[in-house]
């Protein structure tokens, strides 16, 4: 009785220690001592996963508590966590529920006896406690037991912090595992929509360039998806699972687009009242994407050659130089090559940028494209607004296709948003459509018709836009054009323009 007190008094001072996983070694430790066993272990239950595991062990090894893995309900072990209730096998040689995962008995030829107790947290059983030793006919079984299902109690809180900590690590590792093939999938190059040639020809230097490290620039009228081909190649490439970090040089500064770029220190300037780590930085092994580069002035543009060439850059006000593990995606709508002739972008900085070049076409350039992205939008929006819209009509689709599109892919996506608004059945109609998509012979302003016509033209024209708007509403037409009801019902009467047409 003396050598058992002491035993508890021991264990219980060993898990009193701060770390867990160490206690918890220490108190299986002590028990072997105690109890003369030859192997012993705590196990959890992983609520993720579904599985019972060993998490610590006394006289196993490495491959050996690996193997010890099981479903409740599975084995002896498996028995006692889903009934919580605690078993004796005095000879496992003669219990055929006994599984042996981890292969020690039956290597070692020796007659066992097994003691498992479940270990409770409240009323939940969360892991058990068992041990091996050899046996003995005069050694009181019962009697371990319930020193066993004291150190059980004892251990409870310890395994039961274990057990949030492994359910939150699972927890953790699955959300990570869930968000990387999310963002994959959002990020594919599939996901860049086009099956034109000029497209075809984006998708195989995206699909080639991505697998290495090296700097791209991407080149592009405004509105083309210069930034979502730089998040294609970056969510397919090795650093997928680090940082990708954007950077919109022309909406920043001049004189703060180098702490954004690098970082500052305390008092480095007026107003740095902290040391801040700049985008270089925050973008550690992973990928920076610089729209707009064209835009930086040439005190920028050294630095950035420094970082391109030796991988190395210092805080402003600071002298600490740093290492910068981070692929460079630049982007520009800008004529470089001009920018290069009048001095105001440096040529050694151009070729360092320029060493895998990427053309997006303009709109105007991918004209097979146009209904394709035209689709692909109406779903989204549709999505987005709860709506059930079909298709688009085919005067709809012939202004999409006949429009010149200066504003790209952008400034198409905002036209299918507006009009999937502005629908309420399930066919986007043309009046659903900006004015400005009409081209002049269609609008009838063509200024060769004359001045007077050309204005009669345009005013029917914004009271027809007017009206479809409506539904037919003159009230509320006559605000959209600041005019009042009988001005715009006198116009109407005028140009032969019904109101119920449009109801």
């Amino acid at each position: 009785m003396n050598q058992e007190l002491s035993c508890l008094h021991d264990i219980a001072i060993a898990l009193s220690e701060s770390d867990l996983r160490p206690s918890l070694y220490k108190a299986l430790e002590l028990l072997s001592t105690s109890m003369k066993m030859d192997r012993g272990a705590i196990t959890i239950m992983n609520p993720v996963q579904h599985e019972i595991r060993i998490e610590a062990a006394h006289g196993m090894s490495a491959g050996a508590i690996q193997k010890g893995r099981y479903k409740p309900g599975e084995g002896i072990t498996g028995r006692v966590i889903q009934s919580g209730k605690p078993t004796i096998v005095p000879k496992t040689s003669q219990e055929p529920l006994f599984l042996d995962k981890t292969g020690h008995r039956k290597a070692d030829d020796v007659e066992y006896s097994f003691i498992c107790v479940p270990i409770t947290k409240g009323k939940q059983v969360v892991g058990c406690l068992w041990v091996d030793r050899p046996y003995d006919p005069e050694y009181n079984l019962d009697n371990a037991l319930q020193v066993l299902t004291i150190i059980a109690a004892m251990v409870a809180q310890r395994v039961a912090s274990l057990e949030t900590l492994q359910w939150e690590k699972e927890a953790h590792k699955e959300e990570s595992r869930r968000l990387r093939q999310e963002l994959g999938q959002r990020y594919s190059i599939t996901n860049l929509v086009g099956n034109s040639n000029k497209m075809r020809e984006v998708f195989q230097m995206i699909s080639q360039v991505c697998k290495s490290n090296a700097t791209v620039l991407i080149r592009g009228e405004s509105g083309t998806g210069k930034e979502l081909a730089a998040t294609a190649i970056h969510y397919n490439s090795s650093r997928a699972d680090k940082p990708f970090v954007k950077v919109n040089c022309a909406a920043l500064p001049s004189n703060l687009i180098e702490s954004e770029l690098f970082g500052h220190e305390k008092g480095a300037f007026t107003g740095a009242i902290r040391q801040k780590p700049g985008k270089f930085e925050l973008a550690s092994k992973g990928t920076i994407f610089l729209d707009e580069i064209g835009s930086i002035n040439l005190d920028v543009q050294a630095n950035l050659l420094r970082v391109l060439q030796e991988k190395e850059f210092e805080r402003v006000g600071g002298i600490k130089t740093l290492k910068a593990d981070v692929r460079v995606i630049a982007a520009t709508n800008r004529n470089l090559e001009r920018a290069v002739e009048d001095g105001s972008f440096r040529e050694d900085l151009y070729y360092r940028l320029n060493v895998f070049p990427i053309y997006m076409p303009p709109l105007r350039q991918r004209k097979t494209d146009i209904l394709l992205l035209a689709e692909y939008f109406v779903e989204k929006y549709s999505k987005e607004n709860s709506k059930e819209i079909r298709r688009l009509s085919s005067p709809a689709i012939d202004m999409l296709m006949q429009y010149h599109w200066p504003g790209n892919v952008r400034e198409l996506e905002n036209c299918i948003e507006r009009a999937v608004v502005l629908c309420d059945s399930g066919v986007i109609h043309a009046f659903h459509l900006p004015p400005s998509l009409q081209t002049a012979e269609e609008s009838d302003t063509w200024p060769g018709r004359g001045l007077d016509e050309a204005v009669e033209a345009l005013e029917r024209e914004m009271i027809v836009d007017a009206l479809k708007s409506t539904r037919g509403n003159t009230g509320k037409a006559a605000e959209i054009l600041k005019s009042t009801p009988r001005k715009i019902g006198y116009k109407a009467h005028k140009y032969q323009i019904n109101y119920k047409d449009f109801r």
